[in-house]
């Protein structure tokens, strides 16, 4: 059980105001929030911090049978790119899961994201189109300022 299935909307939206209000620079205290409450309640009904559309689901189940055997998406975030932050997104044997993570399940395929990465993705819309120009993944994540013209990376 996440976060968010023990505690319900209250605690996640404090939790994050309370993030965002512990970056300091020089002593400074920088309030900043990201995304709305709204965003965040939407998130929350729906039970999965990372959202997936039925496209994106099709793709990663595809491209998990080409692996050959039962793997999870993991999804999260690493320093870099060209706003600051890029999204990671790699197939992972199950094993691999710790205590650390939040699991989504989506018909028996599992999403997985570490607790860290998930205060960056929280609300994350993951879709996929087979369009000839732009296709591929796209992350609309609620939390991000700003985003790269490529759609791999963003910036809170």
């Amino acid at each position: 059980m996440n976060l968010v299935e023990q505690h319900g909307t209250t605690i996640v939206s404090s939790l994050w105001l309370a993030i965002r209000a512990l970056k300091s620079f020089r002593g400074l205290i920088v309030i900043q929030i990201y995304g709305s409450i709204k965003q965040m309640t939407q998130a929350t009904e729906s039970q999965r911090g990372i959202l997936l559309s039925e496209a994106a689901l099709q793709q990663v189940k595809l491209l998990q049978e080409k692996q050959g055997k039962e793997l999870c998406l993991r999804v999260g975030v690493r320093q870099g790119g060209c706003s600051g932050m890029s999204y990671m997104m790699d197939f992972e044997d199950s094993s691999k899961i710790s205590e650390h993570d939040d699991i989504f399940d989506y018909d028996g395929f599992k999403i997985v994201c570490d607790r860290k990465s998930l205060l960056y993705l929280y609300g994350l819309m993951l879709d996929y189109s087979d369009s000839l120009i732009g296709g591929g993944f796209q992350f609309t994540n609620p939390n991000a300022n700003t985003t790269c013209g490529c759609g791999k990376s963003f910036g809170v």
